[in-house]
């Protein structure tokens, strides 16, 4: 009976150890499922940090574009709610390429009420294929090479001797430019004066300031 009950305490024993070593086996594995569980939603979180990040930048590279930055001065003009007309004759005088250059440029561009002032039927006239030559000659009259801002601008006018500074256009005009009641006004050809509207709406490759009247060469 002595060893019978020997047997029988041996046995238990050996039981209770190999269930310890199950139930810690166990454990082990349980915690290497959380790490393995942890380092995935830490590589989850990464990869949507990296999405946020690329998001960021497409966006931050569509603000530049809307604002003007990386618009050359085609784009600002079609962009421009009072400027339709101007772009339309542009596009007629096959002159956008030119201002899509490298420049830098300056554009006086008329705004559609400046082209409102034209006797009636004006411009429909300059739109008809037969007066592109001439249409081109007025919007190359509206065109300063070089970039010159309205601070520019005025800092040449107040540096010159009688107070006005001439600007050479695109196609050889002249235009005079002063300052009245510290405002810009320009005079052309035919002496008509001319006021700045909307100034230093600036492209990569220049600037342009909207004006209230159609410029005229003589």
């Amino acid at each position: 009976m002595k060893i019978n009950r020997s047997i029988i305490a041996l046995a238990i024993s050996s039981l209770l150890i190999i269930s310890c070593k199950e139930n810690k086996e166990k454990d082990n594995m349980n915690e290497d499922s959380m790490e393995m569980n942890d380092s995935s939603d830490m590589s989850e979180g990464n990869e949507m940090s990296s999405d946020d990040e690329m998001q960021d930048d497409v966006e931050i590279e569509e603000d530049i574009t809307e604002n003007g930055n990386e618009m050359n001065l085609s784009q600002v003009a079609m962009n421009a709610k009072d400027l339709s007309t101007f772009v339309a004759a542009l596009q007629r005088a096959g002159m956008v390429v030119k201002i899509e250059g490298e420049g830098p440029y300056t554009i006086f561009a008329p705004t559609n009420e400046a082209f409102n002032k034209l006797p009636k039927g004006t411009v429909e006239s300059l739109m008809e294929p037969s007066n592109t030559e001439k249409l081109e000659e007025i919007i190359s009259y509206h065109i300063i090479p070089g970039n010159v801002d309205s601070t520019k601008l005025k800092s040449l006018i107040e540096e010159s001797e009688n107070k006005k500074y001439t600007l050479e256009t695109a196609n050889n005009g002249k235009i005079d430019a002063m300052l009245i009641d510290g405002e810009i006004v320009l005079k052309d050809g035919k002496g008509t004066e001319i006021m700045i509207t909307n100034a230093d709406q600036k492209g990569q490759n220049g600037v342009i300031h909207s004006v209230n009247t159609v410029l005229m060469r003589k």
